[in-house]
């Protein structure tokens, strides 16, 4: 049973957060102290991540629906469990809404929601101020035995991707440039899905290594390269695009939310089992080699380029174009 929410106060702030939990019905756990507690598994360690989505950083209001809006921000937090391989036990919201943005509460409340519910999340708790834009900054609590870790990668290894590549990038660009994106591609950048029970199961079939991409490959691959002090060897031409998608695009296209793993050759990781399993593609990219090693086929990536998030070059590859 879950725990009852505490009795609240009066004030506009409680009326929101009342708001709230009338959205979230069940998802919603235990709300009202001044902090959570939550009982970990025996055995199990505790795993912690933030992630922010700010407006006019993340996002612009024209690109989506309040519910894309929250649902799309709980996906970004919960994605960095599954980079890790961990079960969610936990979210907590830190929202900055704006006036203009108080209308629409309950739709970014219930597309959170939908994410959580679906992520077997519970919402424990947050904290909500005025803003000048809106932002939602998410904490997330996971747990796992034995995590993946971007310092796990081992020569040898196989490199693996999950899901097909390039549609946030895409309708990004087509946002940019005054235009509608298709929908495959607008569907993929409003509506990812935290590949949470994907990890788990490489993970237990033998994957010691992972990032989600929410950088792009190119440079979330150099982030593990680097983490694991090896280069990741790609075949350019086994990047999984979505169709007509340049692999270029693919592999610069950031917020996909999809996995990059590796696992040694000999694991029990097989990609037409996975495909069965979660009808989603799992796909061999390349292999572990030496830092400073040869490609097999197309590209190395040893240290990492792309996306960075306080670089002015990067900055003008996101929204604020």
């Amino acid at each position: 049973m879950s725990p009852a929410h505490l009795p609240m106060g009066e004030g506009a702030e409680f009326d929101v957060i009342r708001q709230l939990l009338g959205t979230w019905g069940d998802v919603a756990v235990g709300i009202g102290d001044d902090a959570a507690v939550l009982d970990l598994p025996a055995g199990e360690r505790l795993v912690v991540s933030t992630d922010a989505s700010v407006e006019h950083v993340h996002f612009r209001r024209e690109w989506m629906t309040p519910a894309e809006i929250g649902g799309r921000a709980a996906t970004a937090a919960l994605s960095d469990l599954a980079a890790m391989g961990a079960t969610p036990r936990g979210l907590l919201l830190a929202l900055g809404l704006p006036a203009g943005w108080r209308a629409d509460l309950e739709q970014i409340a219930r597309g959170l929601g939908v994410v959580c519910s679906a992520a077997e999340c519970p919402i424990i708790g947050g904290n909500i101020s005025a803003a000048s834009e809106l932002s939602l900054t998410i904490t997330v609590l996971g747990s796992v035995q034995t995590p993946l870790t971007r310092s796990g990668a081992h020569v040898g290894d196989i490199m693996f991707v999950t899901g097909k590549l390039g549609g946030p990038g895409a309708a990004l660009r087509a946002w940019l440039t005054g235009s509608d994106p298709q929908p495959e591609h607008r569907a993929r950048f409003v509506g990812p899905v935290p590949r949470l029970r994907e990890a788990r199961w490489l993970a237990l079939h033998g994957a010691r290594a992972a990032i989600d991409i929410s950088d792009g490959l190119a440079a979330d691959a150099g982030h593990l390269a680097s983490a694991s002090g090896v280069t990741l060897s790609f075949d350019a031409t086994a990047v999984p695009c979505i169709p007509g998608i340049r692999v270029e695009d693919a592999m610069m296209s950031g917020e996909e939310y999809e996995l990059l793993v590796t696992a040694p050759a000999d694991s029990a990781v097989e990609v037409a089992s996975f495909a069965r399993e979660f009808d989603v593609p799992l796909t061999a990219v390349g292999v572990v080699v030496p830092r400073g090693g040869n490609a097999v086929k197309g590209l190395v990536i040893g240290a990492p380029s792309g996306y960075d998030h306080l670089s002015d070059s990067s900055r003008s590859a996101r929204v604020e174009r």
